[in-house]
This record gives structure tokens, C-alpha cells and sequence, in this order.
């Protein structure tokens, strides 16, 4: 992106053509601030808005998760003439990027709007309610589309397979994967087998999981693995978590997350000589984790970011002082740090110091003390919570009165009341 900035700023005369390219080069390279901060400057210089920039900076808004923006981009998209209640394709873009900011209402409102609706809006939609955890409204919502002339796809299948996973709906979800291409000519691909071994997998079902891994009609991918390992991890079964990391290691050789995953399999499995040898590989091969990010929007929309162990905010003595006053609340109502969510072979004070600074714990701290009270804090996170930090949110939700909503890189967490719309599975 560099290069293609450096020759868009040396052009005589920057076109529509000119600006869209950057807005979406952005956009694509998962640098959502930049494409933001290029489309305000297109605007700025009145630079009239297409429907190519627009589902570019709509994917941007996505990424970044936050309400200002998106309301921003809508009501250009709406001045530009391409509302979503008339553009099937705008619509479905809308609701995407509602759902990814955490707001699963204004993207059924979205949708309920539309004129026209195909396949893309229905998917949308129904992904949307089942990464928000509303599984028995995805269900509905596809069931719905099924009585019109609107045939599913395959990403159709990823959400309503998604859905049957977080609601445990076992037998429905079988149904569904043996009827796709039998009824509805849709063949199924990695993407639909990782949902099926989620979802055997949340129900306790590992060796049926690992019997369908084995008989796949491609090669299993990370995600398929990373579905069995995770559930293994749930269910404490080294057994199989073994199986499933081997095939990782290979796959993904410097995917930290798959050695944490099977570490943390070994030690609530009682089996530290395990966890010893494998922390040991991690350090020999050089694996560091990746640095943990999370973002809140604050007032006026300003984006408010933090890295663990982050000193830098200027208000980090406030948020510091915040963070400990809601630790010690927490302890009284029960809450004990997870020390297993900590890698390193440190001592039990050095990990507790460690976990209390996570990018979200921070954002949290942020959180409460720039919003009034009862107002929902939502928190966007670039890799997947930890399960010390998912207990602090559930504990937190219920100790602080607030709803607080975690978005990480697998899923949405609703926080209310000292428990997750997750169900501690994620």
C-alpha cells in the first residue's frame, strides 16, 4: 500500500477511480483507519461516492467495529442514493457491517427495510444472528428464506451450521450438513465441516468429531483441527487434543495459539510434565504470542486502542486506578485469576500482574469510566479472548451492572449478569 500511495499522491489529477482504489486497497490489507481517514479526505475534497467506494468503506467500518462510522457511511451511502431499502447490495452490505460493530438490532432493521432481498442479505443476516449467539433467530430467519424463491449457498450453510453449534441443536444441525447438496446443491467445504466438528464437539462428541475429520473428502484444514482442539480443550481430552495440534503444528508452524491451546489441555488434565516439554518446544522454536490489541470507541467517536501491557494512554494512571478498584470487587464476589492463561514460566505474582494488564481488561477500565452508567461497553479485540479474561468480563458484567460485548477474532461475547452468550465455549 505504500507504493500505491506514493504513485496516487504523484498523479496530476486524483479521479473517483483514483480514490476508490485506495479506499479499498486499504480496506482489503485489513487497515481499516487508513481507508477511514482516505474516504473522510475524498470527501473533504468533494469527490463524488460510487457504490464500489462505498461497499469499500462500509468493509472498513466492519473491521474497525465502531457505531460512529458506521452511522457516518450510512447516511453518505443514503445522500448518495444508494440506501439499503431500494439496493439489495448496499442492504447486505449494511447489515454486515452492523452486525460486525456489535449492533445485531440496526442490521435486523436493515434488513426488515429492504425491498428486495437475495441469498446475500439472507446470509448476511443469518451470520449475523449466529456469531452473535441468537441461534434460534438464525433458525427462523432460515426457514423463512426457504418458503420464498431464495435457494442458500454455501455461506448460508456456514451461519445456520454456525447457529446449531451455539445452541446445541445436534440433530438438526446432521439434518442440514446431509441434506446441502442433496437438497439444495451445495456441496460442503472445510469451512462447513469445521462448523460440524464445533458443533459435535461442543456437545461433548470427540470421537464422532474425529471419525468425520478422518473421512473428509478433502484435507482438513486449521480450521477443521482448531475446532476439534478447542473442544478438546473444553472437555479435558489430551487424547485427542494431541491428534489435532500435531496436525496444526504442521499446518500453521508458528501459530502460538495451538500450543497454548494443547498446554492448557494438558494442565486441566493434571499432566505438567506435558506442559513443561511443550513450553520448553515453544521456547526453543522462538514462538511469541501475538501482541494482544483492543479497541473501545470513546466520545465523538474517537477510537481509543490498547496493547498489553500498555503505559502509554494519557489517561493510563485513572484507568490503572480503575482497573484496580474493580479487581478487588471482583475478588470479593469470587472472581480468582486463570494463572494457566499465561504461557510463561514465571512466578504466580508475575502472572497475575501480566493478566491484569490485557489489551481488553484495560479497554474495560476505559470503558467504565469515559460511559455513564447502565450504557453498554463494547469491546473489539484483533485475537481471541483468553479464559482469564472472559471469566473478568462475566464477573464484571454481573458486579458492575453493565452488558458488556467482546468481539474477538472468532466471535461476539454478550457479558450480562455474570454470564456469556457463549456459553463458555469459544
Amino acid at each position: 500500500m505504500e507504493s500505491a500511495g506514493e504513485l496516487f499522491h504523484e498523479l496530476p489529477v486524483k479521479d473517483m477511480v483514483a480514490w476508490t482504489a485506495m479506499v479499498t486497497g486499504y480496506a482489503q490489507n485489513a487497515r481499516p483507519k487508513e481507508a477511514l481517514e482516505f474516504f473522510e479526505r475524498m470527501q473533504d475534497a468533494g469527490i463524488e461516492t460510487d457504490d464500489v467506494t462505498l461497499v469499500g468503506i462500509i468493509s472498513a467500518c466492519a473491521q474497525l467495529g465502531a457505531d460512529k462510522y458506521a452511522s457516518w457511511v450510512r447516511d453518505i451511502a443514503e445522500k448518495s442514493g444508494f440506501g439499503p431499502t431500494g439496493n439489495v447490495v448496499m442492504g447486505s452490505a449494511l447489515i454486515d457491517m452492523y452486525s460486525k460493530c456489535g449492533n445485531i438490532e440496526e442490521a435486523y432493521k436493515i434488513f426488515e427495510g429492504m425491498k428486495e432481498r437475495n441469498v446475500f442479505s439472507y446470509s448476511s443476516m443469518i451470520l449475523g444472528f449466529a456469531v452473535h449467539g441468537r441461534a434460534h433467530a438464525a433458525m427462523q430467519l432460515f426457514r423463512e428464506m426457504l418458503k420464498t424463491e431464495t435457494r442458500p449457498n454455501r455461506v448460508t450453510f456456514v451461519g445456520v451450521l454456525t447457529a446449531c453449534s451455539h445452541a446445541g441443536l445436534v440433530e438438526q444441525g446432521r439434518q442440514l450438513f446431509a441434506t446441502m447438496e442433496k437438497c439444495f446443491g451445495v456441496a460442503p467445504l472445510a469451512d462447513h465441516y469445521a462448523c460440524m466438528v464445533d458443533m459435535l464437539g461442543r456437545a461433548g462428541q470427540l470421537e464422532e468429531a474425529l471419525q468425520l475429520v478422518e473421512t473428509m473428502p478433502m484435507d482438513p484444514n486449521g480450521s477443521v483441527w482448531g475446532a476439534l482442539l478447542g473442544a478438546c480443550r473444553i472437555h479435558k481430552n489430551p487424547e485427542i487434543a494431541e491428534i489435532a495440534a500435531n496436525h496444526l503444528f504442521q499446518l500453521e508452524p508458528n501459530g502460538i495459539g495451538n500450543y497454548i491451546l494443547l498446554s492448557n489441555t494438558y494442565a486441566l488434565a493434571g499432566r505438567w510434565d506435558d506442559v513443561s516439554r511443550l513450553r520448553k518446544l515453544m521456547r526453543e522454536k522462538g514462538l511469541k504470542k501475538n501482541p494482544g490489541c483492543s479497541w473501545v470507541e470513546g466520545k465523538k467517536g474517537v477510537i481509543h486502542e490498547f496493547y498489553a501491557g500498555e503505559m502509554t494512554h494519557p489517561e493510563f494512571i485513572k484507568i490503572k486506578q480503575g482497573l484496580e478498584d474493580l479487581l478487588h470487587r471482583l475478588k470479593a464476589h469470587g472472581y480468582q485469576p486463570i494463572l494457566s492463561s499465561v504461557i510463561y514460566d514465571i512466578s504466580d505474582e508475575e502472572k497475575k500482574r501480566l493478566l491484569m494488564h490485557h489489551s481488553e481488561k484495560l479497554a474495560l477500565a476505559y470503558g467504565l469510566l469515559s460511559t455513564d452508567a447502565g450504557c453498554t461497553i463494547k469491546i473489539m479485540k484483533n485475537i481471541r479472548i483468553c479464559e482469564d479474561c472472559h471469566a473478568f468480563m462475566c464477573s464484571a458484567s454481573q458486579v458492575m451492572e453493565r452488558e458488556i460485548l467482546v468481539r474477538d477474532n472468532m466471535r461476539f461475547h454478550h457479558f450480562h449478569d455474570g454470564a456469556c452468550s457463549c456459553g463458555n465455549f469459544w
